[in-house]
């Protein structure tokens, strides 16, 4: 009962952090956090700025924990929420701590500024006779001055017994001090100086894809309350609450529209340039923009619930899903700082040279090994996500780089999943409309795709549907009811007993049905077959180009797993050219994918995320199809299509392996130029003073590098959504304004007269 208890008292919160400049940063807070008396867990987010803290609140306080993070070298804003961006510049404050720092950071550029000149001077021995005159002591003020913030975080790092890479660039600068080189010390300073500006640089170029992404959510929204209309912080909107959007605005909650008609940017959302329509019941999504139109809108969701927050917090937390060659990368850089340590006590040892010893301490930076992966994982996660393709981490982009095996459900993923049915044959007394009513009646609550098509026939034929009892849904083999007291029953053949499809009949118009590439929906009542309806689907038009693009990505193995009979699968697998297996439950697919795996193969499943979610779960990289406001393909797929684009598919492939192509480099030159820099210093070809400008290189060389991924892949065929531009043109072809236009009519580069 204790257990029980104490795991009800757990508690979880999320801290902002600043001052976050690489992954050592994060090591840093993790095991101050760990340090307070009852902290369970702690995920520090270096990218995302803030840590995820589970803790027993009988123990342990939220001051607690920000004391930890301060007393480390980090800030925590006080208050948690977020606060609106003030209208007027002249609004904002800067806090005196920030406005100290800056002034530090301001002396700390303009005096290394100075110094090198001077130093420049002394090379050229224009200023020898003045710098050997200023005391040691002068010196002395000048080095702490302009380096205090890093021999504070240094004394800090002592203090709770962790050794970082400023610490051994400080111990250098100490030897560089003590046999005099005072210029020297100075200049290492000032290079340390420009390395932390560098990281901090390339660390925020890297979070700006997030940023963007952020900004896109609105902070306010405007609400109907006893007929008139107020603007509230979004914070205060609750579910069921009228929200009103004006044309160019965004909206700001997931909900249904209940008056009006627009026309609505959804790329924030899908990745999607081209805007769609909407009117009344249509579902609209939170950070989509209204661009012509005025909605009401009924809320469903807000905040994080809706699907742009879902978005959000799966990007923001994408870095804790780490690829196995980050967590190689993290590994090599806790084992480096010793080498390191070990090869200067060497130099030392041998070649009783201070300045030598003190270069391959200054040389040492492990920071550039810590930021090769994640700077890569978070420019490709952040920019794939503003073109609809939402990657739950670096895990799995290294995982979908590799696969080779790929498998593909059928219907909502390959089809349109929208049947039709196309043939009623009855097989008894009743005629085809009472076969109709039987069939839409029984599957009334369906959600199957092809009871949506057996609805949509009664409804067209002006069918008034009976009321069911004791529906049953059997997944992969179809539905069991009640109706009137008659047992009825509706699916594939696996559904019914062999004898009572033991009829020549019935094989034979199921077989003639099923070679035209139809699926076969058997009706009983009371266990005899009393008709059968036959369904077509329609692939999706950009398929048959995916696929040749996938096997240009060399992908040889592509197969289709469906639920439906031998000879519709066959019929769309060699319109693909792809294998198949057909007649499977969804247990079969998950089984398919554990014998691939088994094999060693590293397998990618393709579903519309609801019925294969178990499947997707299962393989190396779930993928799911049109995943725009469906909680169970976000979260069962490890990679989720915002919308249902197939072209999306090879794309995200091209990205990871650009990806995993992009930290391979960055690690390799990390670890080459570092061991090339620790040789050069050991044996006093890299003096102190170029040693310290030489570690502000492999950050620079990695931001470019990782640069690259914020580029559009090859694959995609729609325009940067910054580039999308929303028109109204008359018939002549000029530009009209919506506002004042007579017509009436307005879309995105319209043509109405």
């Amino acid at each position: 009962m204790k257990n029980n208890h104490s795991k009800k008292s757990i508690k979880t919160v999320e801290i902002p952090i600043q001052g976050m400049t690489c992954v050592d940063c994060s090591f840093d807070i993790e095991a101050a956090i760990k340090k307070v008396p009852g902290v369970q867990t702690v995920e520090v987010l270096v990218n995302s700025e803030k840590a995820h803290v589970q803790f027993d609140p009988t123990k342990a306080s939220i001051e607690d924990i920000h004391s930890a993070i301060e007393n480390a070298g980090y800030c925590t804003p006080l208050s948690l929420q977020p606060t609106v961006q003030p209208k007027n510049p002249s609004d904002t404050q800067i806090p005196l701590g920030n406005f100290t720092n800056r002034i530090l950071i301001l002396f700390g550029i303009v005096f290394g500024v100075v110094l090198l000149v001077v130093v420049m001077g002394e090379v050229l021995g224009i200023f020898d006779r003045y710098t050997e005159q200023i005391p040691w002591f002068v010196w002395l003020i000048l080095v702490i001055i302009s380096g205090y913030s890093i021999f504070r975080g240094v004394i800090q790092a002592t203090l709770r017994k962790q050794i970082t890479s400023h610490t051994l660039m400080t111990v250098g600068l100490i030897a560089a001090a003590v046999v005099g080189e005072w210029t020297t010390a100075l200049l290492i300073v000032f290079f340390m100086r420009v390395a932390e500006y560098v990281e901090k640089f390339t660390t925020e170029r890297a979070r700006q894809a997030l940023k963007n992404l952020t900004r896109l959510a609105p902070l306010t929204a405007r609400i109907e309350k006893n007929g008139e209309e107020q603007e509230v912080m979004i914070g205060a909107v609750q579910k069921d609450d009228i929200v009103i959007v004006r044309p160019g605005e965004r909206i700001p909650v997931d909900g249904v529209v209940i008056d009006g008609q627009a026309t609505v940017n959804q790329a924030a959302i899908t990745g999607e340039s081209m805007p769609a329509e909407v009117g009344v019941g249509a579902k609209v999504y939170a950070a989509t923009i209204a661009q012509f139109g005025t909605l009401r809108i009924r809320t469903t969701l807000i905040g994080e619930d809706t699907t742009f927050g879902k978005v959000i917090k799966l990007v923001e937390e994408a870095e804790t899903h780490r690829a196995d060659v980050q967590r190689v990368a993290d590994k090599f850089s806790a084992y480096y700082l010793p080498v390191v340590v070990v090869v200067a006590t060497l130099t030392f040892v041998f070649s009783h040279n201070p300045l030598a010893t003190a270069a391959v301490l200054v040389v040492a930076c492990s920071c550039s090994f810590a930021m090769a992966t994640p700077i890569a994982v978070l420019a490709s996660v952040g920019a794939a996500a503003k073109r609809g393709l939402l990657v739950k981490g670096g895990k799995y982009l290294e995982e979908l780089s590799r696969i080779d095996v790929l498998l593909i459900d059928k219907t909502g993923t390959l089809t349109l999943g929208r049947p039709t049915i196309l043939d009623v044959v009855s097989l008894g007394k009743m005629t085809e409309s009472e076969i109709v009513k039987l069939a839409a009646s029984a599957e009334r609550y369906s959600e199957h795709p092809l009871a949506e098509a057996v609805r949509t026939l009664a409804h067209n034929r002006n069918i008034t549907l009976s009321q069911p009892s004791e529906f049953v849904a059997i997944p992969g083999k179809g539905i069991r009811t009640k109706i009137s007291d008659k047992s009825i029953a509706v699916g594939s053949k696996r559904l019914f007993t062999d004898s009572m499809l033991n009829d020549k009949k019935i094989h034979e118009i199921i077989s003639k049905l099923e070679i035209q590439g139809k699926t076969c929906l058997i009706v009983s009542q009371d266990d005899t077959i009393v008709g059968i309806l036959a369904a077509s689907d329609t692939t999706r038009t950009e398929v048959p180009k995916a696929i040749d693009d996938l096997r240009a990505l060399g992908i040889k193995k592509i197969e289709l797993l469906t639920g439906d009979n031998e000879r519709v699968a066959a019929s769309l697998a060699n319109t693909l050219k792809v294998d198949y297996q057909a007649g499977l439950l969804p247990e079969d697919k998950i089984r398919i994918v554990k014998e691939y795996q088994k094999k060693g193969h590293t397998v990618a499943m393709i579903g519309d995320g609801v019925n294969d979610a178990p499947a997707l779960a299962q393989a190396n990289v779930g993928i799911a199809m049109g995943a725009a406001g469906t909680d169970v393909a976000i979260e069962a797929a490890h990679i989720a299509l915002m919308r249902d684009d197939w072209a999306l598919i090879p794309e995200v492939i091209h990205i990871s392996r650009r990806t995993m192509s992009v930290v391979k480099f960055n690690i390799g030159f990390t670890v080459v130029y570092n061991f090339i820099g620790l040789a050069l210093a050991s044996t006093g070809i890299l003096p102190p003073v170029f040693a310290a400008a030489a570690q502000t290189l492999p950050d620079l060389i990695i931001l470019g590098n990782s640069s690259r991924l914020l580029k559009r892949s090859v694959f995609t065929k729609n325009i940067p959504i910054n580039k999308v531009k929303f028109t109204n043109r008359n018939e002549k072809g000029a530009e009209c304004d919506p506002n004042t236009c007579a017509c009436g009519s307005v879309s995105i580069d319209q043509v109405h007269s």
